[in-house]
């Protein structure tokens, strides 16, 4: 069975607002983190074998002509637990956005796409682009809510 998806757009044409980071989270840097932590949420909260094996997922992700670190964006616990992740690609594309169960509805989603919207301006980006799938009735209400319509 197909899974249906739209596709998202946010422009970057004006103003964006600052992401407000949940207390105790904040991003950090793509490799302060061990990228099996990355995986694991990532596999999480993508279930059914959507995300590869860990070898492959990082060789891939790594590898590709449209990786930059810096636009890969995981959000720590002031213990260092991986809280959620952003992976984008350097041509305006949201790849993943995850975030654990357990810190879910505290608006660290939202955090992480501000900030990778900020990231995506500052590289003065027209817009930003994702897909999301016709039956998460939650994500898409989170992207409708930073100002994403359809492409």
């Amino acid at each position: 069975m197909t899974e249906t998806y739209l596709r998202l757009r946010k422009k970057l044409d004006g103003p964006l607002p600052a992401p407000v980071w949940p207390e105790g989270i904040r991003p950090v840097a793509f490799d302060a983190v061990d990228p099996r932590l990355l995986h694991a949420l990532l596999d999480e909260a993508f279930p059914g074998g959507l995300i590869a094996p860990f070898e492959r997922w990082y060789g891939n992700l790594t590898t590709d002509t449209e990786f930059d670190a810096a636009l890969c964006v995981p959000a720590l616990t002031a213990d260092g637990q991986v809280a959620g992740f952003v992976q984008c690609w350097t041509s305006g594309f949201v790849k993943d956005l995850a975030v654990s169960p357990s810190y879910r509805g505290r608006g660290l989603g939202a955090a992480l796409m501000l900030h990778a919207f900020a990231l995506f301006a500052a590289r003065d980006a027209p817009h930003v682009d994702l897909k999301v799938q016709l039956a998460e009735a939650p994500a898409r209400r989170l992207y409708a809510r930073l100002g994403m319509v359809e492409a």
